[in-house]
């Protein structure tokens, strides 16, 4: 299979500190997103952030290499749910990922779960883009 790339693009005006920018996801063609230093650095107030952009990517990504993972091992989940929280620190930058998964997978034990999520992580691509930080991860089985 021949490889894809998708892109987003940012327009800018201004500094950083009052400037503001649109940040458009160009391959999917669904829209086009507000940005601004405030909206990353203090509250969101209706605009994203490269952070939460990150944290949409992961957390997808993620979901995607777990189910693939417990299928090929014959334990197809009924769901995952994933959240994705990207901590930015002003100055710093990307201090850690959490992730946390909760999911459904009919007659697998916690601690399979838990090994099966640890290996999503470990080969989920966006993990791997992001191995510069450190990611932790929460993964509970639930009823």
């Amino acid at each position: 299979m021949a490889g894809t790339t998708r892109t987003a693009s940012n327009h800018w005006e201004g500094d950083l500190f009052s400037g503001n920018g649109q940040v458009t996801l160009e391959s999917s063609g669904i829209g086009t997103f507000d940005v601004n230093w405030p909206s990353r650095a203090e509250e969101a107030n209706g605009k994203t952030s490269p952070e939460e952009l990150i944290a949409a990517a992961h957390s997808s990504c993620f979901n995607m290499a777990f189910s693939n993972g417990l299928a090929k091992a014959g334990t197809a989940p009924t769901t995952l749910d994933t959240t994705a929280a990207v901590t930015f620190v002003p100055g710093t930058g990307i201090t850690g990922i959490v992730l946390k998964v909760v999911g459904a997978v009919p007659g697998m034990s916690a601690e399979d779960f838990q090994a099966a999520a640890e290996d999503a992580k470990a080969n989920c691509p966006v993990s791997q883009a992001l191995s510069a930080v450190p990611i932790t991860l929460e993964a509970t089985l639930s009823e």
